[in-house]
């Protein structure tokens, strides 16, 4: 069977033209086998999603997603991406100490200081905002492929995905 030089699709004996791309069957005459695809694009793991996105990706349900590429095949291998799946699983950890922390001293301070409850409030909402601009933050960079390290599990986060 004979294949496009142009764009590698079979062409079936006696034909004229190509049926995909239209090039002349003179075109097709000699080769027997298609033509080997292009390596990936870099930055790209070869199938699904690029290292960039799948990184972002981590970031999205915090611990639950950075666990997904941290055990899901090409993206295991990717030191790219293991790193910001960890960091994401250390950002969550200490997202949901924060909560805790900040429940336990919300619920005290209500109950001995029930008139500050706006000054909590306020202080609970400035607090979140801040939280979610730099989860989109580090969402952020890692599509753009940089390698954002916050203090503390940044580093943790580096060597465990250097493992």
């Amino acid at each position: 069977m004979a294949f496009c030089s142009k764009c590698g699709s079979a062409v079936s004996e006696g034909a004229v033209f190509c049926s995909v791309c239209g090039s002349p069957a003179s075109a097709t005459a000699g080769q027997v086998t298609p033509p080997i695809p292009p390596p990936p694009a870099a930055g790209t793991t070869g199938v699904g999603i690029s290292s960039n996105v799948a990184a972002a990706l981590s970031y999205l349900v915090g611990f639950i997603t950075g666990i997904i590429f941290l055990v899901v095949d090409p993206y295991k291998n990717d030191k790219f991406v293991r790193f910001h799946a960890f960091q994401s699983i250390g950002f969550s950890v200490v997202i949901v100490i924060l909560e805790i922390v900040w429940s336990m001293i919300v619920s005290v301070g209500l109950l001995s200081l029930g008139f500050l409850f706006a000054i909590f409030s306020l202080v609970g909402f400035v607090l979140w905002l801040a939280i979610i601009v730099f989860w989109l933050f580090l969402m952020y960079k890692a599509y753009n492929n940089e390698t954002y390290m916050i203090p503390v599990i940044g580093e943790w986060a580096s060597k465990q995905a250097a493992k």
